[in-house]
């Protein structure tokens, strides 16, 4: 199955806009249960030319990882108690690495997760082809948005998913997403495990493409109480 979703709808499509629209791939063993939930239909992104206001952070909204790698890919890990920290504010900019303190929500749970974009590394176009995507990607070049999440708050967070993360461009503007449903090696994307509880950790990734002439080069979480173009962005 490959579906495109504009700002307001998901449709059969046969073409991608860069910045405008999302793609939906399934492996053929899409059976598994590793699947990405689809971002909320009435988030509409922002406009490509736009790039969004991203004032320098405050040091007390942002601290260091430490170990960028953190969990294994894709992985969770357990470890001490997690305080939380200030929250980030919308617009918020951090160094790749650095974590900053969000809000969670996923329907009706909610809690509080330190976030870190770890890296984003190029990838080969080659890398697609088991995706099945077609002409859709001709052109376009694969980047792995990689991301640590633990949790700091006290709701146990079990089988929750972070999935309202983006690439972007050089200029701000969105990259191309690709949400991937099923298993996709290159860019392993769990659910966060069963006893997701306070101090626990999943890393995960986002498959972002941008045309061969640009790149991905930063990312940016949009998920609530933030929007596209007003959320926490990573360079």
């Amino acid at each position: 199955m490959k579906t495109i979703r504009n700002s307001r709808t998901m449709a059969l499509a046969g073409l991608a806009v860069v910045g405008a629209l999302t793609m939906t791939a399934c492996n053929d063993d899409a059976a598994s249960s590793d699947t990405a939930s689809t971002p909320p239909a009435t988030q509409a992104p922002a406009t490509p030319s736009a790039a969004p206001t991203t004032p320098a952070a405050s040091a007390s909204a942002a601290a260091p990882t430490g170990d960028a790698t953190g969990a294994a890919p894709g992985g969770s890990t357990g470890g001490a108690p997690a305080q939380a920290g200030p929250t980030a504010a919308p617009g918020t900019t951090l160094k790749i690495g650095d974590a900053a303190t969000i809000p969670f929500v996923s329907g009706s749970t909610k809690g509080t997760v330190s976030l870190a974009v770890t890296s984003i590394d190029k990838g080969d176009p080659a890398d697609l082809a088991s995706l099945k995507l077609g002409d859709k990607v001709t052109g376009m070049v694969p980047y792995y948005v990689r991301f640590k999440v633990t949790n700091t708050g006290s709701t146990d967070l079990s089988f929750a998913s972070l999935t309202q993360m983006k690439g972007t461009l050089p200029d701000g503007s969105e990259a191309s997403e690709v949400m991937l449903i099923g298993t996709f090696d290159k860019c392993p994307h769990p659910s966060f495990p069963k006893g997701f509880t306070n101090g626990q950790s999943v890393t995960s990734c986002v498959l972002a493409l941008a045309p061969t002439a640009t790149k991905v080069a930063g990312a940016e979480y949009w998920g609530e109480p933030y929007t596209l173009g007003k959320g926490v962005n990573w360079k």
